[in-house]
């Protein structure tokens, strides 16, 4: 299932088109267009309350625009009926997000496999692709531990996998190093990069993080509800 890509920048994947968004009488995305290649890694900064998160779960199909398409390898997302889109999301969409969202009952090798079993792929080839994930991930000891009994980076490590399990067409980032101390941060940060280089991955990561955000190849900002 993994191999290494060509992550040449030829193909659009992702692309918003006059994405608006309120909350009562607050507008918070003023008509915003986002275009993203394969293999891209971009990020988006602005400051706290500007919307970044909101709109990273509009490109996700976790919340609705009020006016505005997304489409995803050519798919306009909203005009699915909620059972497609779910199964859309599922096949094309990996998510990471600060607090990690593990499920604490099952251990890591489970929680990653959770989306693949949700895909009704094979579960010996599921359990295989996410035992290879988590080996690169340098979780080989850690297959059978729970997320009580896991680090905060290794927690954050368990849900890059399970947002890569399905080998989505773009992982959405909301905060991911958010809770994270700076050498875990770091080493997350070099981690997408990494993965992108081996699985040709495409990442867009909402972040407060400079570092993080200066190492992406582009950097857009949210100001006054548009991308500057």
């Amino acid at each position: 299932m993994f191999g290494v890509l060509n992550y040449g920048r030829s193909n659009q994947v992702l692309e918003a088109n006059k994405i608006f968004k309120s909350y009562n009488s607050l507008q918070v995305l003023k008509g915003i267009d986002i275009k993203v290649e394969a293999g891209e890694i971009v990020s988006i900064v602005g400051a706290s309350g500007a919307g970044k998160s909101t709109l990273l779960h509009i490109l996700g199909s976790l919340d609705f625009p009020d006016k505005g398409e997304v489409s995803l390898k050519g798919q306009s997302v909203f005009s699915l009926s909620s059972k497609d889109l779910a199964a859309f999301r599922n096949q094309h969409i990996g998510f990471v997000f600060q607090f990690h969202n593990l499920l604490p009952e099952f251990t890591a090798l489970e929680n990653v496999c959770i989306p693949g079993f949700i895909q009704n792929r094979k579960e010996s080839e599921v359990t295989s692709a996410a035992m290879e994930l988590l080996s690169y991930l340098g979780m080989d000891g850690r297959l059978d531990h729970k997320p009580a009994e896991l680090s905060g980076g290794e927690q954050q490590r368990v849900a890059v996998a399970r947002a890569l399990i399905n080998n989505p067409s773009v992982i959405l980032a909301d905060e991911p190093s958010g809770n994270l101390d700076s050498q875990n941060a770091r080493e997350l940060h070099q981690l997408f990069f990494d993965l992108r280089s081996k699985y040709g991955q495409t990442f867009i990561v909402v972040t407060h993080n400079e570092e993080l955000a200066k190492m992406t190849d582009r950097m857009l900002e949210i100001k006054d509800g548009v991308i500057n």
